[in-house]
């Protein structure tokens, strides 16, 4: 398989979950954030991104920017990876802040590095197709190295559930300027979308590491200074720390993507089966979707290639049995 030189894949792996509580609490009562359970008894939502994420890169350059407080539940999934790719955040801070540190983090190593972004949170059915998709986003970035590079999933249903890209004029090297985005619309217009080409946003994106941290430093400035002063320090993780104590939390998308629409582009993933995982419905959703194609009460074999370090904490489809959820 050909893998990009100075090409890096970051697993974001920092958030709470908060919204997928009602399946992710254990039995002590505890949260578990929602990448460190699994769908359906196999490997957790983690470790099946940074599977995802090897289809692309070679492990060495495979990152998962993750929270000090979930280290109990990430160190099992992480440990084959190299230590210093293990990018730890001493508290989840939003987004933009953990794309923020990865990016500070792989230019110390890379200068050149070119950084595909993958959500921990996703259930992909076929990872071969989406895996074409994501080195030819990287190949993009070969050819113009500016601007930020979106990955839109064609969909297979309007769901008024998830965020839509809206392409605009194809662009010289095959992908498209971005129109529009369209959050969680209306089932009507999920359905204008779906007849128009729109395209299911999946908050995968690679960029240019140095263009990426222009970009971030035009949007959040004093963050980009102060972590970037942290690192550099002889006692980093201590700066880390509190520098993180003073920081807001903010989203990527609203903070940084919104109004620079002009620097983005989007290519078009074939169907490949993709959902996220956000809320009880959503699995309810994959999970029925799985059944239909399915008549084994679990995933196929193929789905999961976990070992027994990798099984997620909670299994999502049996609590969803469990609790009985109709959606």
């Amino acid at each position: 398989m050909k893998r990009l030189h100075n090409t890096w894949a970051v697993v974001l792996a920092a958030g709470d979950g908060t919204r997928l509580s009602t399946l992710t609490t254990d039995s002590d009562g505890n949260p578990v954030p929602k990448q460190f359970c699994s769908l359906n008894g196999g490997g957790s939502l983690l470790h099946e991104a940074l599977q995802r994420a090897t289809r692309v890169v070679p492990r060495e350059r495979v990152c998962a920017i993750v929270a000090d407080q979930h280290r109990p539940y990430w160190r099992l999934d992480l440990w084959a990876l190299p230590a210093g790719n293990v990018i730890v955040q001493p508290s989840n801070r939003g987004t933009a802040h953990g794309v923020l540190l990865a990016v500070l983090s792989i230019l110390e190593r890379d200068p050149f590095a070119r950084i595909v972004f993958l959500p921990a949170d996703h259930y992909v059915a076929d990872e071969s197709a989406l895996a074409g998709s994501l080195r030819e986003t990287a190949a993009l970035l070969n050819r113009n190295t500016q601007g930020l590079v979106l990955v839109g999933i064609e969909p297979d249903e309007p769901d008024p559930e998830l965020g839509y890209i809206v392409p605009g004029q194809m662009l010289g090297d095959g992908s498209y300027a971005v129109e529009q985005f369209v959050e969680k619309p209306q089932p009507r217009v999920a359905s204008d979308l779906l007849s128009s080409g729109a395209l299911w946003n999946s908050f995968i994106f690679a960029a240019n590491g140095a263009w990426l941290l222009g970009l971030l430093r035009q949007r959040i400035a004093s963050s980009v200074e102060d972590i970037a002063t942290a690192l550099a320090r002889d006692d980093r993780s201590h700066a880390l720390a509190r520098v993180y104590e003073r920081l807001d939390s903010v989203d990527f998308s609203r903070a940084i993507m919104q109004g620079a629409e002009k620097s983005l582009r989007v290519i078009a993933a074939a169907q490949c089966g993709w959902t996220d995982l956000g809320t009880p419905k959503r699995v309810a959703d994959t999970l029925r979707r799985l059944d239909r194609l399915s008549s084994k009460p679990a995933l196929p074999q193929t789905v999961y290639r976990s070992s027994a370090r990798a099984t997620g904490f909670i299994n999502l489809a049996a609590q969803h049995a469990r609790l009985g959820l109709s959606q």
